[in-house]
């Protein structure tokens, strides 16, 4: 088979650097940005609403005075006589084109030059005023007309001014560069106020990985931040008491792993040496021999606990009854019982119990339960397991019960039961306990199957764990 192409991976460990930071993809770079974005686009939003509104003002100032000299130059004309008024009209009409202002005179109904539009030339000798913007000349000018009369009236007009425009336009530089000033400001303090968390709990996160369970971020707003370090610390925190049990379990496993190797090693050696009698050689091998049994279950226990979480974890459910279950079970463990003055009851139903799971695994769960059962109940205790429908319906599932008349547990037990090596823990030198395994692993399978496990009280006095298994989907589609 010809080599396949690989692909090399970065390799990150505590050690590796973080990737070096490229201008423009920094958070400070992006805030500064983001800021002057902002505040670049709020000056030209502001000139766009502004400007106009400036222009229109400047154009309405235009008018207003225009008018204002119409009335000028139309109460010079009325009240002056025919001579008088054409020297004063002349006087007047220098000093308006002074100002750029042209000067239309109508006498009698037709104007004194080109120009005017004949509509607005017919409505002033009509005895009508005129305000607003005209077409002169082909050009939009701004119209100032008063009737005078006999069909006489004067006509202002000057040019719509262009310099709003052009004055806003040219203040408009000083305001952008102000705004950008202050959005790169503003920038800079946000983007620290924002980073400096981030690079706390990056650190943080970098001792956690380095192995430094103790640290802890300071919690403060806002909310976001305050989130952010809740859950570094609830990390932190869960990583050392997850650590904490694995200590625990790997010591209290060590304890399990030198007991009997250590009695395996000692009878080795006296074989080896040859200080036992030849009378004593079987009992010596008994014992070896049990307690290789006790060092491989504890392996397999371990193995099992390993590949429990596995995807290829081999399972094989199908239609299993439970009642019978219960009675293959009793045919091993009443000898069994029996054998140590306790005695062994099943309670089951006249009736099939089905359930839907892996007959192997569900079996290895109930002979664990029943080993752990018989490891601490005294002589004369019960030992009992019970079978029950989970509900009414042959789909519903059923229910697998192991109580005893032991020692019990603590409601603070109950809280752990199911834990690696807790129990383990708590009760070793102080009763008979086993690795600290079963009860992990029995939990385990049954979640595998579809299940649940409790452990509680037995109203014999010891410790009940209930077992609830899922029903036969078959019979679920057959019965609805």
């Amino acid at each position: 088979m010809p080599d396949q192409p690989t692909m090399a991976l970065p390799i990150v460990g505590p050690g590796a650097s973080p990737a070096r930071r490229r201008p423009g993809r920094t958070l400070t770079a992006r805030a500064v940005l983001v800021t002057c974005a902002v505040a670049l686009v709020s000056v030209l939003v502001t000139a766009l609403v502004a400007v106009p509104l400036a222009v229109r003002g400047a154009e309405r100032r235009d008018q207003e005075a225009l008018a204002a000299q119409a009335r000028l130059a139309a109460d010079v004309l009325r009240v002056r006589p025919a001579r008088q008024r054409d020297n004063a009209g002349d006087r007047l009409i220098r000093q308006l084109r002074q100002q750029q202002i042209d000067v239309y005179v109508v006498r009698g109904g037709q104007v004194d030059r080109r120009g005017l539009p004949a509509p607005l030339v017919a409505r002033v000798a009509a005895g009508g005023n005129v305000s607003g913007r005209r077409l002169v000349d082909g050009q939009r000018r701004l119209v100032e007309a008063r009737a005078l009369p006999g069909g006489d009236g004067v006509v202002l007009t000057r040019e719509v001014t262009a310099g709003p425009w052009r004055q806003v336009l040219r203040g408009l530089w000083l305001p952008l560069l102000a705004g950008l000033a202050a959005g790169a400001a503003a920038g800079l303090l946000l983007a620290r106020r924002l980073a400096r968390p981030i690079r706390v709990a990056a650190d943080a996160a970098a001792r956690l990985r380095a192995g430094d369970r103790a640290v802890r971020v300071p919690v403060e707003p806002p909310d976001e931040v305050a989130d952010l370090a809740y859950a570094l610390n609830g990390l932190a925190a869960a990583l050392a008491t997850s650590e904490g049990r694995q200590r625990e379990f790997l010591l209290s496993v060590s304890h399990e792993l030198r007991t009997p190797l250590t009695a395996i090693r000692g009878y080795a050696e006296a074989l080896a040496d040859g200080v036992l009698d030849a009378d004593a050689v079987p009992a010596t091998g008994r014992t070896v021999l049990a307690e290789a049994e006790h060092l491989d279950r504890l392996v397999s226990d371990l193995l099992a606990l390993a590949r429990l979480e596995a995807a290829d974890f081999p399972l094989e459910p199908g239609p299993v009854d439970l009642t019978r279950l219960a009675a293959d079970a009793e045919r091993t463990w009443s000898d069994r019982c029996a054998a140590v003055g306790v005695p062994f009851r099943v309670e089951v139903p006249g009736v099939p119990v089905p359930a839907y799971t892996d007959p192997g695994r569900i079996r290895q769960v109930v002979d664990g339960l029943l080993e752990n059962a018989l490891r601490v109940v005294p002589p004369g205790a019960p030992v009992v397991l019970a079978v029950r429908p989970a509900g009414a319906g042959p789909a519903a599932g059923g229910v697998v019960e192991v109580r005893d008349g032991g020692p019990g547990f603590t409601d603070d037990d109950l809280a752990v039961a199911f834990e690696r090596g807790a129990l383990h823990q708590r009760y070793r030198g102080v009763r008979k306990v086993g690795s600290g395994l079963g009860l992990a692993l029995a939990a385990g399978l049954v979640r595998r199957l579809g299940g649940d496990i409790v452990a509680g009280h037995a109203p014999e006095g010891g410790a009940a764990f209930t077992v609830r298994l899922p029903g036969d989907p078959y019979l679920a589609r057959t019965s609805a």
